[in-house]
C-alpha cells in the first residue's frame, strides 16, 4: 500500500504527551493524513489504515502503565481494527498499553535502577527480517521510567524464533531481557517501542535517525 494513500490515526488519552508530536511527523515527513482519536470516543475502524498509540502517561499511570487506557472506548476500535490484521503501533506507553492488552505479549516494569530515563540510546536492529536493511547504530530518545521489558523464557524463545524481535538496545538502559527495545505481534503487524523516533526525525532537534527507523516501520506495516 502507497503511503501517499493511506490514513492514520492516534489515539489521546488523559495524559498523552506525544500524540502531537508523531501527528505532525507522520503528515510533514511521511505525508500520511493523520487525526487525532479521543480516548471517550468509539470509530469507524474502516476510516483509518494504521492506529498509533503515542507516548506519555496515560491516566497518570495509575494501577499500572497502561492499565486504565486498555479498557477505554477507543480501544474497542482498536480491537475491531486489528481483528481485520491493520497495522498499529505503539511508542513508549503506547507499547505499555499494547502489553495491558494483551496484543503484544509480556510486560513492562520498573527500570532496574528505580529512576526515569530521558536521554539518547544506540538502537540496533533486532531478528525480524524487514528490518534487514538498517545496518547502524541509531541513537534515540528515551524517556520512560517503566521500560524493563519482561517475558518468560518461552516467550522469549517464540520472539526469537519468530523473527519477532524489532529492535535491540545496543546499550541496555533499563534492563529489558535480551535487551529487547521493541517487539512485534504474530502476525508482525502490531508493533511496540520504546524509544521514540517520532522525536528524532525534524531536523530542527539536530537528530534524524528516527526517520531512518520509522520509515523502516512504515515500508514494513503499509
Amino acid at each position: 500500500m502507497s503511503m501517499k494513500n493511506i490514513k492514520a490515526g492516534v489515539i489521546t488519552f488523559p495524559g498523552s504527551n506525544c500524540d502531537r508530536d508523531i501527528q505532525f511527523i507522520l503528515e510533514k515527513f511521511f505525508h500520511i493524513p493523520t487525526k487525532i482519536l479521543w480516548h471517550h470516543n468509539t470509530f469507524n475502524e474502516n476510516e483509518y489504515d494504521l492506529l498509533v498509540l503515542p507516548g506519555g502517561f496515560s491516566y497518570g499511570d495509575y494501577l499500572r502503565c497502561g492499565a486504565i487506557a486498555r479498557f477505554s472506548k477507543a480501544m474497542q476500535s482498536l480491537f475491531d481494527h486489528v481483528k481485520k490484521d491493520k497495522p498499529v503501533i505503539g511508542i513508549c506507553n503506547g507499547f505499555q498499553i499494547l502489553c495491558e492488552a494483551k496484543l503484544l505479549p509480556g510486560a513492562l516494569i520498573r527500570n532496574i535502577n528505580l529512576l526515569h530515563l530521558a536521554k539518547d540510546v544506540p538502537l540496533i536492529k533486532g531478528n525480524a527480517e524487514f528490518f534487514k536493511d538498517l545496518n547502524s547504530v541509531y541513537h534515540i530518545p528515551v524517556s520512560h521510567s517503566e521500560g524493563n521489558y519482561r517475558v518468560d523464557e518461552e516467550t522469549l524463545k517464540e520472539l526469537i524464533d519468530e523473527q519477532r524481535i524489532a529492535f535491540y538496545y545496543k546499550e541496555n538502559p533499563n534492563g529489558s531481557i535480551y535487551n529487547i527495545a521493541g517487539v512485534l505481534s504474530k502476525n508482525k503487524k502490531i508493533l511496540g517501542m520504546m524509544p521514540h523516533p517520532e522525536r528524532a526525525t525534524d531536523p530542527i532537534n539536530g537528530k534524524t535517525d528516527g526517520y531512518i527507523i520509522l520509515k523502516a516501520i512504515l515500508d514494513h506495516l503499509l
